[in-house]
């Protein structure tokens, strides 16, 4: 019998009590197995298997070998944090096994922070290549199986909001913080706020408007810098001297608590102000000025200049020659020969599309709303049948993870099975995702002209979640398979490709770049076809060679043209389409590294090893999939359809599922979640709890466009 440990990370806590470094952005983690080697100097740890990244709420396995330790170490995205600690397997073992096979405890790091870790003690059986005297770093060993093919979660650049050269984005504040503008309390009743990345002035997000000093950490001396100066004479520096503060005060900049027994901080003499000394270079020249006062006069001041402007050219209109401008005089629209009549366009048919759900109950959408948010359906509001949460049973949890959780529901009315999505609305404000959660609902709407998307029924909220009712696909994704049988054959493979490259065009298509393409993200249905599914990491309205800059995706599928920070297109979907065909036809990662900075290090230079046995298209295929010009590689420039790894392909008939899959997923009923890992499908299927506090604070009019009903699931709850 082969022990091993199933261990997870639930969350990271930083010691509010050191002043060096009050919060983490964006923590992750990374973990190094390393082996006991004896040298000539004595006993060494050498890391013999690729750097495991983790997501938080999730498992991984690790067998225990004698000597084999774990390395454990937090980052975030500032690079400032760096806390590790280490953990002999077998003591972690010996303790699990003291405790019933299920152990929790805080594991202390260094130099700041603790982590919550569980872990729980298996036994599995040997295979041939498990067995004692086998090679342990043996390539087909389950260890180094899981180790190539473990689930990796995807990382996103926090959204960047650009005000006077503050770069501002939302931040969880793990401790008391109050605004930098309006100095009332942050941290609380909403949990986040905005934080400047350069200066690390704190603040609310319904404050960002009311800014008007420029980030201390970039372009001080520029054009603008002076113009602001000249204009409004605002250049009054502080007055700061080391005082010691007799009770809790809060810097007014940073908006964190001033930590230690004295000369805790620094205070102006002309306007009392208290800061950090770590925050008084950051602190603008406004000694004795309220800026949220400063603001709301500035907007006055703006808002009657804009209305003087707007009298002064009518009056200017009214006066001079007689213009198209003038009362009276209509203007031929673009494009027609004045003179001739003009009669109004007819009014179009409302496409058979979804039904969407307003705020209101109005029978056509304002101009304004249709401005607000890009549809691809047309609104219709008769007959509109609405769905909760109480219209559906929850049978099994099928994953979950920080954003929430997806179960396996059943249509009470119907007996039809679904895959239920609920997000927690809290952890979505926090994160700043609340675009992205309106993307992913749009472009599932959107995936109903094509059978190589997963499809979405419709889409509800409560107050305290937001839900996706989705087909269900109970073959299980390309992850969860590849695991079994290490790699697949080629004409398995092959077809999987031909049907990927289908759902990639069509989304490319619509001015839509995927972004998170990779083996988790590949469903089966239940006859073997695929369906891409999590669409939360799209980039919508990408026409006409437009391009971004996003940092995001997951670590071994990230194209070097994002790497490299620069603009990059529907490229980037290509180069990840070739890691996980690489993965598919090899069984492991073309790409490699210790840890993140050495596997992006590797993603920018090197060259994948190409086995000997691997066919020739194949490895053609692959090396023009991984040209690292992107306008160079395959898929965007020329034919991809057309290679000749595809040359037995007929795609007419695969675009329309006339071919046969070459893997049927055994399954016993609608309702089967064998397919799935058994962790989540044995926790009992319920909703997250949320605090009835933070929840009566969240703004709900921020979700306002995202529930709707598309008739498909109309019918089948009419049944």
């Amino acid at each position: 019998m082969s022990p091993f440990l199933r261990i997870g990370f639930s969350s990271f806590e930083i010691d509010p009590g050191l002043a060096y470094y009050e919060e983490a952005l964006n923590p992750y983690c990374a973990v190094y197995m390393k082996e006991a080697v004896d040298t000539e100097k004595g006993q060494v740890y050498k890391q013999k298997k690729p750097t495991m990244y983790p997501p938080w709420s999730s498992t991984f396995d690790a067998h225990v070998h004698r000597g084999r330790i774990m390395h454990v170490m937090v980052k975030d995205r500032t690079a400032e944090l760096r806390s590790e600690a280490t953990v002999a397997l077998d003591s972690l073992a010996t303790r699990c096994k003291k405790e019933n096979g299920k152990l929790e405890i805080w594991l202390e790091m260094k130099p700041q922070g603790r982590l919550l870790m569980e872990a729980r003690y298996y036994l599995e059986k040997s295979d041939a290549a498990g067995q004692a005297g086998a090679d342990p770093d043996s390539e087909r060993g389950r260890d180094g199986l899981f180790t190539l093919h473990q689930r990796r979660g995807a990382i996103k650049q926090a959204k960047i909001h650009l005000v006077k050269c503050h770069e501002f984005s939302a931040t969880f504040f793990p401790q008391p913080t109050f605004c930098s503008v309006c100095k009332e309390f942050v941290w609380g009743l909403n949990k986040q706020g905005y934080q400047c990345r350069q200066c690390n002035a704190a603040i609310h997000k319904k404050c960002i408007d009311k800014v008007i000093a420029k980030c201390t950490g970039s372009a001080v001396n520029s054009k603008e810098t002076m113009i602001h100066k000249e204009r409004f004479k605002i250049d009054m520096p502080h007055r700061f001297k080391v005082y010691n503060y007799k009770s809790p005060t809060f810097c007014q900049h940073c908006g964190t608590l001033l930590w230690g027994l004295a000369k805790q901080g620094l205070k102006c003499e002309e306007c009392s102000m208290n800061v950090h000394h770590k925050c008084q270079k950051k602190v603008a020249n406004l000694c004795g000025v309220n800026q949220k006062l400063m603001a709301e006069a500035l907007a006055v001041i703006g808002s009657q200049q804009q209305a003087r402007s707007t009298k002064d050219g009518d009056i200017m209109g009214r006066e001079g020659p007689v213009g198209i401008g003038q009362p009276g005089v209509v203007r031929a629209p673009s494009g027609l020969v004045p003179g001739l009549p003009v009669t109004p366009a007819p009014a179009s048919k409302d496409p058979t599309g979804v039904l969407w759900e307003g705020p209101t109950e109005v029978s056509r959408p304002t101009p304004e709303a249709a401005q607000e948010e890009p549809l691809y359906a047309v609104p219709k509001k008769d007959h509109q049948q609405k769905f909760s949460i109480d219209d559906f049973v929850l049978h099994k949890m099928l994953g979950k993870g920080s954003f929430g959780k997806v179960f396996l529901a059943e249509l009470k009315r119907s007996g039809k099975f679904f895959a239920v999505k609920a997000l927690k609305k809290d952890v979505v404000l926090m994160d700043d995702d609340v675009e992205c959660t309106l993307v992913e609902r749009r472009v599932l709407s959107l995936a109903w002209e094509n059978p190589f998307l997963t499809h979405l029924y419709c889409t509800f909220q409560t107050k305290e979640n937001l839900f996706f009712v989705m087909e269900y696909l109970n073959g299980g994704d390309l992850m969860f398979h590849i695991q079994t049988c290490h790699k697949f054959d080629l004409h398995r493979a092959t077809f999987y490709a031909a049907e990927i490259v289908c759902g990639l065009q069509f989304l490319h298509s619509k001015g839509i770049i995927y972004r998170d393409l990779k083996l988790d993200n590949v469903l089966l249905d239940s006859d073997g076809h695929i369906k891409i599914a999590d669409f939360g990491m799209c980039k919508e309205n990408m026409e006409d060679d437009l391009r971004t800059s996003t940092f995001c995706g997951t670590p071994d599928y990230i194209a070097p043209e994002i790497l490299l920070g620069q603009k990059y297109n529907s490229s980037v979907d290509w180069w990840s389409f070739g890691v996980l065909l690489y993965e598919m036809l090899i069984g492991q990662s073309p790409f490699h590294g210790r840890d993140e900075e050495e596997l992006f290090q590797s993603i920018r230079t090197d060259s994948p090893v190409y086995p000997s046995w691997l066919t020739k298209m194949a490895r053609d295929i692959l090396v023009k999939l991984f040209v690292r010009e992107p306008e160079e590689r395959l898929g965007v420039k020329g034919s991809i359809r057309q290679h000749g790894f595809f040359s037995s392909t007929d795609w007419s008939a695969l675009e329309q599922r006339q071919v046969a899959p070459p893997f049927r997923p055994t399954l016993t009923s609608p309702s089967d979640c064998s397919n799935f890992d058994k962790e989540f499908i044995n926790e009992k299927p319920k909703l997250s709890c949320a605090d009835r506090t933070l929840i009566n604070s969240v703004d709900q009019t921020m979700f306002r466009n995202f529930s709707f009903v598309n008739p498909g699931m109309a019918r089948i709850a009419a049944r």
